[in-house]
């Protein structure tokens, strides 16, 4: 028969002590100093700071110890826990009132604020975290990096990843997650995710299709990014070139620190905007390469496969198997068109930087034929200083308040002037013959 005991926080030690003090010498068992280091059920009600009794059956019928699977209660009836075969506290029960691992770990799991469009073109704004984005779009938690606004100033670089359900796009200030009916765009009020949807929802109005065959919803949106993107980097480079060119009209013969200023600024945009252009244009590339990605394009939400050898497409019907073939071929003319204007882009970003730097250079080296020429009316002056200095050294000479009977002559002041005069031009003179002589003026 069991006994029911109850005690107090206070009282708890001693109780589980007694109970190991018995189970030691009735069992082979480890030593209590050992047990009490291994397990301190204290701990667990202390950290909770649970100041109610509880209830253990503590005693079986035939051993003095505790059965295992006993139950914890508060004093509202409550379950909290189970003691173990040694008395310990199973506080399982106590943990789950935290809702995920990510709570119990202390991590706030993020939270998401994003558009969604749906494929007929509804448009609305949701918040959702971090697992249950993870478990509607088939994606894992490293998928979600590239992605993630949080971390925009490490996953700067453009990419396009395909995975089995949903596509991730990142193309700068546009971060999205396209799925089979809808798209979820993160940074939806940044002008990246402003173009994009504004070059999204036209698309998906069947009264602009006018009769034509459209185009999957995944195609539409991977086209409306890869548009708003390009387009926006064409805008700017037009409303850049006609300030460059005005700039390298002007200079070099017009030279002021505002003007140099702007080149510098126009320069860096140029700087800019071809590293942008580049870095789109390579991940083109390597999609165009890359037909196995194409190929996975073409299958989302298809009954089909890709063999092992990645060069055919295996469907359980024939018609999708043609579906995705044309598909395929769609994808290639779209990335194509796409990277011929990206390109563009790139090269003209790439001949009016080149433009700018050329013109720096030109002003460099003006700035140095003027640094040159004031360097050689400097010399000038030196050589005619030196000079006039030889003939102040005669006059102070003739200065001086000593007899030299050259002053009772009559003559004397204007010989020694003339002298003086003539000396000095006689030695600049020649001393300008000797820098022509040695190509140093």
């Amino acid at each position: 028969m069991s006994i029911s005991v109850n005690v107090t926080s206070s009282s708890i030690e001693l109780a589980v002590a007694h109970q190991l003090h018995i189970h030691l010498f009735n069992s082979r068992s480890p030593p209590l100093q050992v047990l009490r280091k291994t397990y301190d059920p204290l701990r667990l009600v202390h950290s909770n700071n649970l100041k109610h009794g509880f209830e253990c059956f503590a005693k079986s019928k035939d051993e003095n110890q505790f059965e295992t699977g006993a139950l914890l209660h508060d004093h509202d009836g409550n379950i909290n826990g189970r003691c173990d075969e040694f008395g310990s506290v199973n506080s399982s029960r106590i943990f789950t009132s935290y809702s995920g691992d990510s709570l119990s770990l202390g991590i706030r799991e993020p939270i998401y604020e994003v558009v969604e469009v749906s494929s007929d073109g509804k448009i609305s704004t949701r918040k959702i975290n971090r697992r249950h984005l993870l478990k509607s779009s088939g994606l894992r938690p490293r998928d979600i990096r590239s992605v993630d606004p949080s971390l925009w100033l490490t996953n700067s670089m453009p990419a396009l990843l395909v995975r089995e359900h949903a596509i991730l796009l990142n193309l700068g200030s546009l971060r999205a997650i396209v799925m089979q009916e809808r798209v979820l765009i993160f940074n939806y009020n940044r002008k990246g995710g402003k173009a994009f949807i504004d070059a999204l929802l036209p698309r998906l109005n069947p009264k602009n299709i006018n009769g034509g065959p459209s185009m999957p919803f995944v195609l539409e949106v991977v086209e409306a990014a890869l548009h708003s993107r390009i387009q926006r980097l064409e805008h700017r480079l037009m409303d850049l070139e006609p300030r460059v060119q005005a700039l390298l009209e002007m200079l070099p013969n017009k030279l002021t620190a505002d003007i140099l200023e702007e080149l510098r600024i126009n320069k860096q945009t140029l700087v800019e905007l071809g590293s942008r252009a580049g870095a789109l244009k390579e991940m083109l590339l390597d999609i165009l390469e890359d037909t196995h990605e194409i190929r996975r394009i073409c299958i989302m939400g298809m009954n089909c496969t890709i063999s092992k050898d990645g060069d055919e497409v295996e469907c359980s019907l024939a018609m999708e198997k043609q579906i995705a073939e044309e598909e395929e071929e769609e994808i290639e003319m779209l990335l194509e068109n796409y990277l011929q204007r990206c390109e563009s882009c790139h090269g003209q970003a790439e001949r009016l930087l080149d433009s700018a730097k050329e013109m720096e250079d030109s002003i460099a080296v003006n700035l140095s034929s003027r640094r040159l020429e004031v360097s050689r009316v400097e010399l000038l002056l030196q050589v005619g200083t030196f000079c006039v200095a030889v003939g102040a050294l005669v006059a102070g000479i003739f200065g001086m308040n000593l007899k030299s009977y050259l002053e009772e002559h009559m003559y004397a002041f204007w010989f020694t002037t003339a002298g003086i005069f003539v000396g000095a031009a006689i030695a600049f003179f020649l001393m300008y013959a000797y820098l022509k002589a040695r190509k140093i003026l």
